[in-house]
């Protein structure tokens, strides 16, 4: 018999997309419960809820306060978290259903991407001493001044996990409608393979990058609080992919993944004085709009004047140009281009850290294909790549095959959900 764990268990939109999947949801909580652990559930809205609310905000307005907006889309998730207390209560179990004011997830107040300040897990532990599996609507949170807000795409990943650390949770499981992390995106490469464990970095990096697995702030919370995070299908039996802390072995495999991001416009600021603090002046307006910049490549200077080229996310692209025309008028640069046919192209891998020449690689395995690279990003564990957007298939086919991914992974120890409390080391 297994030892008795405290599990938090988190489903996808695809998973509760329907009552009969709600119902399966359920079903997979009791039969947790039944073996004896208790049992935290975090939902998301129903499969294309989210979108269908976000329409009717366009509807009323194409500027949207960020504010009311939250207020709409948050709802999605409180219909799911009702049905499924329904269905384990229908299934013969019992059930108390949370709102993230309820629980007291509080944010910051920033509206349509909230970060989490900090859980009242006191109501989830008391519900869960009556015996109770406690079902905890995702995404959402409450300001200090109590206004609804909601954490971005994906969020519910992060609510999970922050319920996780905060609860002490023995395991985190993420169930999705793939049965675990791959070497890339199986829909694009069919020699795609399925990994038993990835390190905590290398899944940041991951969806830093594009992976569409686990929202990156997710893998933030795990990793800081060291929980034991599994990716499961909630259609399946498979045992998934354990995201864990790294391991000598792991630092064999040289490249663990292969990820890219469509999801990103290039906007380049030509003429810029080259004097201090003029880069500040374009990025410090950035940075008050909340406007994310990744990757970020400056010229050499020609008679006092640079080019500062820098991407940002497609969703900011309209509202970074109208902040980049505006300093770049006050510093007086000689103009600005924007590209938003661009792609990111990456390989990451712990093992990266002791292994030189694998920039060399990618970069030759990008140019025996023709395509060109126009700037070049490194960690010391990801080396990314942008492209323009119709190469975005061939790069990864051709980087998936030079890193010898689409060949048969080497086995790995398998650990059971059961096991992962070890690796926190804690008791169960």
């Amino acid at each position: 018999m297994e030892p008795v764990a405290l599990i938090v268990q988190k489903y996808g939109g695809t998973s509760v997309g329907d009552t009969e999947r709600m119902k399966n949801v359920a079903r997979r909580c009791l039969a947790a419960q039944r073996a004896g652990h208790d049992v935290v559930v975090v939902v998301s809205a129903m499969s294309g809820e989210t979108n269908r609310l976000l329409k009717l905000v366009a509807q009323i307005t194409d500027r949207p306060d960020e504010r009311e907006q939250d207020v709409v889309v948050a709802t999605g998730e409180q219909v799911s978290i009702g049905l499924v207390a329904m269905a384990i209560h229908a299934q013969g179990g019992k059930a108390t259903s949370f709102l993230g004011h309820q629980v007291r997830i509080v944010t910051d107040s920033t509206f349509s991407k909230a970060r989490i300040k900090s859980i009242d897990a006191q109501p989830i532990r008391s519900a869960l001493a009556k015996g109770h599996i406690v079902v905890v609507a995702g995404f959402q949170g409450v300001d200090e001044e109590g206004s609804v807000t909601t954490l971005g795409r994906g969020g519910s990943d992060t609510t999970a996990v922050a319920v996780a650390a905060a609860l002490q949770a023995d395991a985190c499981e993420i169930y999705t409608d793939v049965d675990g992390v791959y070497t890339t995106d199986p829909n694009m490469v069919p020699a795609a393979r399925k990994l038993e464990r990835i390190a905590y970095e290398e899944m940041l990096e991951l969806a830093s990058v594009g992976a569409k697995v686990l929202q990156i702030r997710s893998v933030e919370f795990a990793m800081k609080y060291k929980v034991p995070l599994w990716v499961k299908s909630s259609f399946s039996q498979d045992p998934g992919t354990l995201v864990c802390e790294e391991d000598k072995s792991m630092e064999d495999v040289l490249v663990r993944g292969v990820a890219y991001d469509r999801n990103e416009a290039k906007i380049t600021v030509s003429g810029v004085p080259d004097v201090p603090g003029i880069a500040a002046k374009i990025f410090g307006p950035l940075d008050e709009k909340h406007i994310v910049v990744d990757l970020i490549v400056q010229n050499p200077s020609k008679d006092g004047r640079t080019d500062l080229t820098f991407t940002v996310g497609k969703s900011d692209f309209a509202k970074a140009q109208e902040v980049v025309r505006k300093a770049a008028a006050e510093i007086q640069a000689l103009g600005i281009e924007t590209d938003d046919n661009i792609a990111k192209v990456s390989i990451v891998g712990v093992g990266m850290r002791n292994h030189s020449g694998v920039a060399a690689r990618m970069f030759t395995a990008l140019s025996s294909e023709g395509i060109n690279i126009q700037m070049i990003s490194t960690s010391e564990i990801k080396v990314s790549c942008v492209v323009h957007s119709k190469y975005t298939e061939l790069a990864v086919r051709a980087l998936h095959t030079a890193f010898g991914l689409d060949q048969p992974l080497p086995p790995e120890g398998v650990v059971t959900v059961s096991e992962t409390a070890a690796l926190k080391g804690e008791k169960v």
